[in-house]
């Protein structure tokens, strides 16, 4: 055999062993694609599938916006933008001039609804007296009109006799006379004691009228407990109250944002003076898309990281709650999918996820970072 012939063969024996090599390794390849694969496959079916994430998320917190109760003049303010305060610390003071006169006006009408109860009582007592005296004087006007009753009576019988007698001569006329005159000023005598009596049983059911009257203003209650007395101190507690909010402070702990308060600016009730940001209550409000809500249930935990601290802090919270709409549908310009120019777009819902106080307080966040949440379906109930 020649060399030629035998380089022939050696050439071809080893292509043979390099393309049989090369299969084996495209086997090999291939079967490790293929575990690879398989092996991704179940990770993602049986662990990654637990797991909902988006990055459209980002803090939020129930702001207290600070506004005054009562009106008037700011006459100071103890704070600014970004500074820290803490729950019942005096933020503001208004000018409290008008509050203080006022109360001292309640005060006073205060002591005097209390004199005037006082003299209420007072007055029972008198008109009791009062009644006791009138039914006496009319008891003697009583009296008094019998005995007028009997002198009538008498004069009346006496003049008669003696006009009687006249007609024989044996009375004269001087006596008739004085007889007539007797039973006149008798008659006249019965009729002042009737008016009298008649005077002295009115002024009795007027005393006694009076004495209910009176008695209604204070019956079923003391001093104290009048009701006219307690609609004065109610009046008194409430202006102690206005001065008192003349001093407006903190609602809750947190930082000053938004102070458009200044000094000698006449402000109304209820007018925005600044906002206080509690961030050690903070939460995330993260935007899932619908399909991804399936799972998702209240009391499930969640990762969440910052932008703020480049993804380095992770914060571990709970799924509290899940919007009742999707935000297009709170839009202050909602969509109009009736119309005839639809594109279905895949919406998104807010969900409320309340972070571990701890880990806030270790890392402070502000209130609209951007974060990323992940949310293990598989737990919670």
């Amino acid at each position: 055999m020649s060399k030629m012939e035998t380089d022939t063969i050696e050439a071809a024996l080893a292509e043979e062993a390099n393309r049989l090599r090369r299969k084996k390794l495209f086997m090999a390849l291939g079967a490790t694609v293929l575990l690879a694969g398989t092996g991704y496959g179940a990770y993602a079916h049986f662990y990654l599938s637990r797991f909902v994430s988006t990055d459209n998320a980002y803090t939020a917190a129930e702001t207290a916006q600070v506004t005054p109760v009562v009106s008037g003049i700011v006459r100071e303010v103890d704070v600014v933008d970004t500074q820290a305060v803490k729950q019942g610390d005096i933020v503001a003071r208004l000018d409290d001039t008008d509050a203080r006169l006022a109360l001292e006006q309640a005060e006073a009408e205060l002591g005097r609804s209390i004199r005037r109860v006082r003299g209420y009582v007072a007055n029972d007592t008198s008109f009791a007296a009062q009644v006791a005296a009138h039914a006496s004087s009319e008891s003697k006007a009583q009296a008094q009109v019998t005995a007028a009753e009997s002198d009538f009576e008498r004069a009346r019988i006496d003049l008669e006799r003696r006009e009687a007698l006249s007609d024989s001569g044996s009375v004269s006329g001087d006596e008739v006379t004085r007889a007539r005159n007797a039973f006149e000023s008798a008659k006249a005598n019965l009729a002042a004691a009737r008016a009298a009596a008649t005077q002295s049983h009115a002024d009795l059911d007027a005393t006694i009228g009076s004495r209910e009257a009176n008695a209604a203003l204070i019956a079923g209650a003391t001093v104290d407990t009048n009701p006219e007395v307690a609609l004065a101190r109610a009046k008194r507690d409430q202006a102690a109250v206005n001065l008192e909010r003349t001093v407006i402070r903190a609602p809750v702990d947190g930082i000053v944002a938004k102070r458009t308060a200044q000094v000698g600016q006449q402000v109304q009730a209820g007018t925005p003076l600044l906002a206080v940001v509690p961030v050690a209550q903070v939460h995330v409000d993260a935007n899932f898309k619908e399909v991804q809500l399936g799972n998702v249930r209240v009391g499930q935990k969640v990762e969440v990281k910052s932008d703020l601290y480049g993804g380095k802090a992770v914060y571990h919270g709970v799924v509290e709650g899940l919007a009742g709409g999707t935000g297009a549908t709170f839009a202050t310009i909602p969509a109009q999918n009736a119309t005839g120019n639809w594109i279905k777009v895949v919406q998104r819902v807010p969900v409320r996820i309340r972070l571990d106080p701890r880990e806030l307080a270790a890392r402070p966040l502000q209130v609209g970072l951007s974060m990323t949440a992940t949310v293990d379906t598989s737990t919670g109930t």
